[in-house]
């Protein structure tokens, strides 16, 4: 699998194709999802991850899967992971199965 240079976070994807494009507000959106304005603010503003619930719900509301939600999730905290610096970590090493 190819690693994308610097994935967006979803809510930034929300922003621009969603609200954006459609002219439809965090507060509106947020009744539609049936959570808070302030909870779906946050992710729009990258400030909270997409959690498995509002993946369900964005899936539901905008067709396709949660797991592509997730997906985009996943691989923004990796790259912003992989920014980082690390411990070193040992490997461990196991007895054959």
């Amino acid at each position: 699998m190819t690693r994308m240079y610097n994935p967006p976070h979803p809510g930034e994807v929300l922003q621009d194709t969603v609200l954006g494009e459609h002219g439809i507000s965090v507060s509106d959106f947020a009744k539609k999802l049936g959570v808070s304005r302030v909870a779906l603010s946050r992710v729009v503003n990258g400030r909270a991850a997409v959690s498995a619930d509002m993946a369900l719900r964005l899936a539901a509301a905008l067709g396709g899967s949660a797991e592509s939600w997730l997906r985009m999730q996943a691989a923004y905290d990796l790259w912003q992971a992989s920014k980082k610096p690390r411990p070193k970590v040992e490997l461990l090493k196991l007895a054959a199965w």
